[in-house]
């Protein structure tokens, strides 16, 4: 993987792209320090498809039904406003 600074990411950024696209994600730094990543779309989303399901995914899935322990109500006993004071 390519190691490019942001100044020359920005100011080469035809150049930058095109090396994505014919050798794989580049990498870009701020200050000498790790900040981004440039991927061709397909590796994007062959990575968006292999990370965990979404929070939507979860609630609508098989596994997230199930029985929740609620209590039915007119059980719990109502306080007095004498034992509340």
């Amino acid at each position: 993987m390519n190691t490019w600074p942001v100044q020359d990411a920005k100011a080469r950024f035809s150049e930058f792209l095109a090396a994505c696209l014919s050798e794989g994600p580049q990498m870009v730094t701020k200050r000498g320090t790790e900040a981004a990543v440039l991927v061709p779309v397909q590796e994007w989303k062959r990575l968006q498809a292999a990370a965990r399901p979404s929070l939507k995914a979860l609630l609508l899935s098989v596994q997230a039904r199930g029985e929740i322990g609620i209590p039915p109500r007119g059980r719990a006993r109502r306080r007095s406003v004498a034992e509340i004071g």
